[in-house]
């Protein structure tokens, strides 16, 4: 989940103005939870999540380890689960970037919070909202996944409160069509499960 090397930035221009150190400022786009944003004065070794934060203040996007170690800002980078603190934002310029908050208050990921809210799953909150995108984005892939299969899916989100037996209730419950306001886990692709939800 890694970003790779640094490199020239398909449609990303140089602003008129130079850095105090030196840099040349960019200005590029991105197109986040449905909406092309204009991003100015950025650097090219900017994360996502620092974009998205200080830039685009998507604060639905949490700031942890900055090191892809808590899952915290778990993205879905054209429908690919990633965490934003190891993506250059520039890399991102031609993706469809979805956060939490762009998968809407209806459909599956809206189940899935449900669920959260029913079984007690969200206590602190700083980690919900990159379990419910890695949640959606399993679900999504693997309908019926078994038990195993969630907690290797979610391997990647630390949880300090609940100990995970209440996550994993409330997972069980939206796959069996038992969330409030749900009829089943959502199936498809990606594609298909994330464009209609609800982005901005």
């Amino acid at each position: 989940m890694s970003a790779g090397p640094a490199g020239p930035v398909d449609g990303a221009e140089g602003d008129d103005t130079e850095g105090d150190d030196g840099w040349e400022p960019l200005q590029y786009h991105l197109n986040v939870d449905g909406t092309r944003r204009v991003v100015s004065g950025a650097r090219l070794e900017e994360s996502l999540l620092t974009v998205l934060r200080e830039r685009l203040g998507v604060t639905s996007v949490k700031d942890a380890c900055e090191q892809g170690r808590c899952g915290a800002c778990s993205v879905l980078l054209d429908d690919r689960l990633v965490t934003a603190c190891t993506v250059l934002a520039a890399d991102a310029v031609d993706a469809r970037v979805l956060t939490v908050a762009g998968l809407g208050a209806s459909g599956p990921a809206a189940r899935i919070q449900a669920a959260f809210l029913a079984h007690g799953a969200v206590q602190c909150g700083f980690c919900t909202p990159g379990l419910v995108v890695a949640v959606t984005d399993l679900l999504g892939r693997r309908p019926a996944a078994g038990e195993q299969e969630i907690r290797e899916a979610l391997a990647g989100n630390i949880c300090r409160c609940t100990g995970y037996g209440r996550i994993l209730a409330a997972v069980r419950d939206v796959q069996a069509g038992r969330a409030p306001g749900g009829s089943g886990a959502p199936g498809g692709s990606g594609a298909n499960r994330t464009n209609g939800v609800g982005g901005a």
